[in-house]
């Protein structure tokens, strides 16, 4: 059965593109068909951590519009099989309704394993659009307060609209991880979510996106691991946390 997933964070900078293409990539290494949907009009960036850039010629308004099918305007990645890229426009020429989002993943339903939808950060309307058609979100935040509260906000904003809803606690220094425990605790009390995973800061992540390889081809350990642990845990395996 197909899944489609909001991604989200409350504030900019938590890593959430970075989560969504490493993710997407893993679960497509992992066998699965996966759509990786770009939602933040005018900053779209999950070309870069997927390796993408300039490979999308068309957009999902191009499939809304009815001037192209979601087949040919899904891009498929050139090196992972069952890898694709639907990017978003630059502008809109309208505003997007609960209606054209919900045909649309609609359609990616129909020849997708996975739909990860990357939106905006923050409360706008993106995310709260996404809430209404998608299955589960997950929320992606840091350890410092401010991003925790943030991500506190979000979980009220978008917990109506979802009956499932994950936080997965990105970008966690090395040195931290083994005390981790108490921190993460108060994490998920704090944010009111079930912990997905646990990502270390890893430097490689920003260098693999920089040198245009998604992380699962550029290592296979650190953050890469944390990675493909969310990823089978979304496949329903029971995995640890990436906790060393």
């Amino acid at each position: 059965m197909s899944v489609s997933i909001v991604v989200t964070s409350g504030k900019g900078g938590t890593g959430k593109t970075s989560f969504t293409g490493a993710v997407g990539s893993c679960l497509a290494a992992l066998g699965q068909r996966v759509l990786c949907l770009d939602m933040d009009v005018g900053l779209r960036n999950l070309d870069i951590s997927l390796g993408m850039t300039d490979s999308a010629v068309m957009d999902f308004t191009d499939v809304l519009s009815g001037r192209c099918d979601l087949e040919r305007a899904a891009t498929v990645h050139p090196e992972i099989g069952g890898l694709y890229l639907l990017t978003a426009p630059m502008t809109l020429e309208r505003a997007m309704t609960p209606g054209d989002l919900a045909r649309l993943t609609g359609l990616a339903k129909e020849q997708f394993d996975y739909v990860l939808m990357d939106c905006p950060a923050g409360l706008g309307e993106g995310p709260r659009l996404a809430a209404q058609v998608a299955d589960r979100g997950v929320v992606v935040a840091t350890t410092d307060p401010s991003a925790l509260r943030d991500a506190q906000r979000t979980v009220t904003v978008l917990s109506p609209a979802l009956e499932t809803l994950h936080l997965v606690m990105n970008r966690v220094q090395p040195r931290l991880i083994r005390k981790l425990r108490t921190n993460l605790d108060e994490a998920m009390n704090t944010a009111g979510l079930p912990l997905l995973g646990v990502v270390p800061e890893d430097p490689v992540v920003t260098l693999a996106a920089g040198a245009g390889v998604p992380l699962i081809l550029a290592e296979r350990k650190n953050a890469a691991v944390a990675y493909l642990n969310i990823a089978k845990r979304l496949m329903g395996q029971h995995v640890p946390l990436m906790m060393s």
